[in-house]
């Protein structure tokens, strides 16, 4: 069988860009520790107060060491549960000290949410039946906004909360004014 020289070059191309593209994702895999985001950890989406993280009292922010957090949500029908304030008022900041490492864990109650901490590298896809998480060092200060990137129905324009990475070591919760 005889190749036209053009056709010989789109397959060598073809090729090296196959393995090319091979080698970068086993780069990304294995050496990088690159992993889906959960491990694909369960839960079901319909009691997810069963599991002791996304017990009321423990949803929002938790310190849990020096410069070390961790962030539980809930999220469902457009809108996302920080837990309260203790006045009963909805929380919808949260204040992090800067360099803090961060654990963010967050379950949905019915459709596919998104989770995107804007001008950060949090974004997640949050499913029901699985504890997505994620955890980051947050090292640049300002207030950030935390919205639901995945179309989640009509009023998933209104699924927002913001978080402040602040200079001091207060790491306070407070509640949306």
């Amino acid at each position: 069988m005889h190749l036209h020289k053009y056709e010989k070059i789109w397959l060598i191309f073809g090729g090296g860009a196959l393995v090319l593209f091979l080698l970068i994702l086993g780069f990304g895999a294995f050496y990088l520790g690159t992993h889906p985001q959960s491990h694909g950890v369960t839960i079901d989406p319909e009691n997810v107060e069963a599991n002791e993280a996304f017990e009321r009292e423990n949803l929002g922010l938790t310190q849990v060491d020096d410069d070390r957090y961790i962030v539980n949500i809930v999220a469902s029908t457009f809108s996302y549960d920080l837990g309260d304030d203790g006045e009963g008022n909805a929380v919808s900041h949260i204040e992090i000290p800067k360099g803090s490492t961060v654990l963010f864990q967050a379950v949905t109650t019915d459709v596919i949410h998104g989770l995107n901490i804007a001008g950060t590298n949090v974004n997640m896809m949050v499913e029901p039946g699985y504890i997505s998480s994620l955890e980051v060092e947050l090292n640049q200060t300002g207030e950030f906004t935390l919205v639901c990137n995945e179309y989640c129905g009509v009023g998933h324009h209104m699924m927002f909360a913001t978080v402040e990475v602040v200079d001091d070591e207060s790491g306070n919760e407070t509640a949306a004014e």
